[in-house]
């Protein structure tokens, strides 16, 4: 079929099917990319792969979808983890009705007296179609310990209810009063549950600053999906007990990088939940993720900055060495995750989940496992 014969009739579905059934496989990955190549036959074509996806469905040319859908989608998928304003918008533009390219805010702030509230800043201004992705609802419930990671039936409820699907494109993305903060927590939680296409907005600051459509009001009621339940990646974290047991064994071969302030890690300003001491874990090195991060603009630093960051405080650069990333409740820890991505540091990284608030309130006084510099 050729181009000029498909602009002038747009065939039904039914017609479509007995079209296709008919041709070789060769003739089949041609005519197919032609039908999606036409804006008037791209919905024509959608609907046809899913028919033909079906098991028992077209058995002759069904091994040949993934290749068409993978060829004709390529040119719409973002590269990297990290991307800027512009990049989004080209992408969503590209891709037809932009409904696969899912925008997710992960907007939180600190609870502290007069904070503001993630939800009702969502509300103000946020992406078009964007999902609230609420770190204090999508967590372990049972936990005594804030933010720790959900249970796989409580990650896929609150996906479905957010109407996420699992081939969903994701685009994680922070305020835009604070920038880079609490996306990267998000994005991570993403992977962890192995959804394989997600990315970090640089940042939402920018695309509101650069004049990008922003909306504002109630958020839609999303139709739910059936994203499915599937049990999280141990590989990306760690807890308590063998973060333990490592600093009693020397730390060989493993870092610890603590994202929170300073003056926290040595002990001189007290932590912000009541009670609870500063100090840090022995052996383990202070980035602050403010140090990562611009100040003019709130964006993660470029990669060879970041990377010079990273080498000056300390941090072994090795593939060989296991890095542990923390904070205090592990929201911030993952942006030294996803400024070692940005800045090429290979090597395995896993986030503490329970961070200083579990290791402070678990190890026991006079152990030694709680350090705190001579002032």
């Amino acid at each position: 079929m050729s181009q000029a014969v498909a602009q002038r009739t747009v065939p039904t579905l039914a017609q479509a099917s007995r079209r296709f059934t008919q041709l070789s496989n060769t003739k089949f990955v041609r005519t197919l990319r032609a039908y999606r190549n036409q804006p008037r036959l791209r919905k024509v074509s959608l609907m046809l792969l899913a028919k033909i996806s079906r098991p028992g469905s077209y058995p002759i040319v069904r091994s040949l979808v993934p290749l068409v859908s993978a060829q004709s989608m390529s040119s719409h998928r973002l590269s990297s983890f990290l991307i800027t304003p512009d990049e989004l918008k080209k992408a969503r533009k590209g891709r037809a009705g932009d409904s696969r390219i899912v925008p997710v805010s992960a907007e939180w702030y600190i609870p502290v007296a007069g904070a503001r509230n993630g939800f009702e800043e969502y509300k103000k201004q946020r992406i078009p179609k964007a999902r609230f992705f609420d770190l204090d609802a999508i967590k372990d419930f049972d936990s005594p310990y804030p933010h720790m990671l959900p249970t796989a039936e409580t990650f896929a409820k609150a996906m479905s209810k957010l109407g996420i699907s699992r081939e969903d494109t994701v685009v994680v993305y922070d305020s835009p009063h604070v920038g880079i903060f609490s996306g990267p927590r998000a994005a991570w939680t993403f992977k962890v549950f192995g959804h394989e296409r997600v990315h970090l907005l640089n940042n939402f600051k920018e695309w509101a600053k650069g004049g990008y459509l922003v909306e504002r009001g109630e958020p839609f009621k999303w139709p739910e999906t059936s994203y499915p339940v599937v049990q999280p990646d141990t590989s990306l974290a760690i807890d308590f007990e063998e973060v333990k047991q490592l600093v009693q064994g020397g730390l060989k071969g493993v870092q610890i990088l603590d994202a929170r302030p300073n003056k926290r890690f040595t002990g001189v300003d007290p932590e912000p939940r009541p009670g609870l001491s500063s100090g840090h874990i022995p052996g383990s090195i202070s980035v602050p993720f403010s140090y990562l991060v611009s100040v003019s603009n709130n964006t993660l630093k470029p990669s060879d900055e970041l990377r010079s960051i990273l080498l000056k405080a300390g941090v072994d650069d090795s593939p060989e060495t296991d890095t542990i990333l923390m904070c205090g409740t592990g929201v911030t820890a993952a942006v030294i995750e996803a400024a070692m991505e940005a800045a090429g540091f290979s090597g395995k990284k896993r986030i503490y989940d329970g961070s200083w608030t579990e290791w402070a309130q678990r190890v026991e006084e006079g152990s030694g496992l709680i350090v705190k510099d001579e002032q």
